[in-house]
């Protein structure tokens, strides 16, 4: 349900470390930033390692490693939040296919919740 509004279509971009895109988090409720267990991003098959990955939240950007020790941050229901990937050059100029899939886990909750969103875009 929520990962089909998941991705911004006007929120794709390539930048000096890489490329980005926006997302909301697929929750039906805000979160810390310290329940986010892991981002996958895959475009056009290739799947970028963790350590590739930034998230930012409210103007402040952490690796995805150091995002489960942030309590501060809380990005909220419905708010796009910018995942980073760094890769040297960026994405070729064209068409490309991204899935990001999020995984969260709410200390409530006895599993972790994992959903995929889905978009075609261009560079």
């Amino acid at each position: 349900m929520l990962e089909t509004h998941m991705l911004n279509p006007e929120g794709y971009k390539n930048t000096p470390d890489g490329f980005a895109f926006q997302t909301r988090i697929p929750y039906y409720r805000g979160i810390t930033l310290s329940i986010i267990r892991n981002i996958q991003v895959v475009v056009d098959g290739v799947e970028y390692p963790r350590e590739a990955v930034t998230i930012t939240v409210n103007g402040e950007t952490f690796p995805l490693e150091e995002a489960r020790t942030v309590i501060s941050n809380r990005w909220r229901f419905g708010q796009f939040g910018e995942i980073g990937v760094k890769k040297e050059g960026g994405l070729a100029a064209g068409d490309h296919e991204l899935a990001v899939t999020i995984t969260v886990a709410p200390s409530y909750m006895p599993m972790q919740l994992v959903k995929t969103g889905h978009g075609k875009f261009t560079v």
